[in-house]
């Protein structure tokens, strides 16, 4: 089973530099995206669904902002639109798809990079975020959660991480909080299950020359239950094409 995650950064935007005919020769099982930034009556257009997926989508009700989205060859038994949690829901955040015993969900983490206003509701997020995974890993369920969760976990997962530690996204509360999801809640990071290598990051700033440098951050996930990991098989960050300023993060498992 070969699943993918992107923050497309716009899907409209992916669209044009070639993501869907990209992803129509990956053999996906499951594609996961956040950051669509369109309604769905923007996505009308038939690219835009492509004949070998069922594709849902998930919009903030704010336009041009964040929206999340899942595209399963298989057509999924039940879809869970948001978390009940209003000030995230308005926002398109969570989408969850579920086969038989088997979750994959499209999840975009807020940012605080824009101000402490929103750095504190990413604190509230992670604050209800943790007891909710705790909850889904005694649920009996296999989870596999995709997304940008707007957080590098380790030194390792940045390149110029002295320089960034009192920077959203690397700050030691949250850090400490990306512990606790692949300690207490009994989650893994199913990228790093198989994949030590360094130097492996999914997201590379505009400025400067970030990407050619590849000065950047892997904070793009596919955060799994601890019963899966012995199910992975491989996993990499596609960088042949670019779609966004993320990187594609591919990961097979023997499910």
């Amino acid at each position: 089973m070969r699943v993918i995650t992107l923050n497309a950064n716009g899907i409209r935007s992916a669209a044009r530099k070639g993501f869907f005919s990209w992803i129509t020769r990956q053999k996906a099982d499951v594609v996961c995206l956040q950051e669509t930034r369109a309604q769905e009556d923007q996505l009308t257009d038939k690219l835009y669904h492509p004949r070998s997926f069922h594709c849902n989508y998930l919009a903030a009700e704010r336009k041009g902002y964040s929206g999340v989205a899942v595209f399963s060859k298989r057509e999924p038994d039940e879809v869970i639109r948001g978390l009940g949690w209003p000030e995230i829901d308005i926002e398109g955040r969570y989408l969850e798809l579920r086969f038989g015993d088997l979750s994959v969900t499209s999840l975009y983490v807020p940012s605080g990079t824009s101000g402490d206003e929103r750095q504190a509701f990413k604190y509230r997020f992670m604050d209800r975020f943790l007891p909710f995974l705790n909850g889904l890993a005694n649920s009996g369920r296999r989870h596999i959660i995709c997304g940008d969760w707007n957080i590098a976990h380790k030194n390792e997962d940045l390149k110029n991480w002295r320089s960034n530690r009192k920077n959203s996204g690397f700050l030691p509360d949250e850090r400490t909080w990306m512990d606790r999801v692949f300690g207490d809640t009994g989650f893994d990071d199913g990228f790093r299950v198989v994949n030590k290598e360094a130097d492996q990051y999914t997201w590379w700033s505009n400025r400067g020359q970030s990407w050619a440098k590849n000065v950047g951050w892997r904070i793009d996930y596919q955060v799994i239950t601890r019963s899966l990991a012995d199910k992975v098989r491989a996993a990499k960050v596609y960088k042949t094409k670019r779609f966004s300023d993320h990187a594609p993060l591919i990961m097979d498992y023997d499910l």
